[in-house]
């Protein structure tokens, strides 16, 4: 992997209700099984954040089969939605896909 590819983000905004389902997914894409007790860190986790602070955004590594993703999410202060930066994406597929799922879950897909 060349330093380029390792520095393609992801950057974007999902609503808060999204945030399993899109983390969830984009773990299938890097080939990890995203179960209830990574879901469990990720919510105690992502109650501390603050999109006021820079310092205080939470980092999900999604260690798989396939790929190595890195989910930045911060919740917005007084707000329903969550900024999140996706590193890792290190081939042009997997950069689509993950720029189409936030592209998707920031449009009001709530399951």
């Amino acid at each position: 992997m060349t330093e380029s590819d390792r520095e393609r983000a992801v950057e974007g905004w999902i609503w808060s209700g999204n945030v399993q389902p899109f983390l969830a997914l984009l773990a299938r894409y890097a080939g990890y099984d995203f179960d209830g007790t990574d879901w469990q860190a990720v919510e105690l986790g992502l109650a501390a954040t603050d999109d006021e602070h820079l310092g205080r955004w939470y980092s999900c590594p999604l260690v798989g089969s396939d790929h190595h993703l890195e989910a930045h999410l911060v919740q917005a202060v007084g707000g329903d939605e969550v900024s999140v930066r996706v590193a890792g994406t290190s081939s042009p597929e997997l950069l689509l896909r993950a720029d189409t799922l936030v592209s998707a879950f920031a449009a009001g897909f709530v399951p």
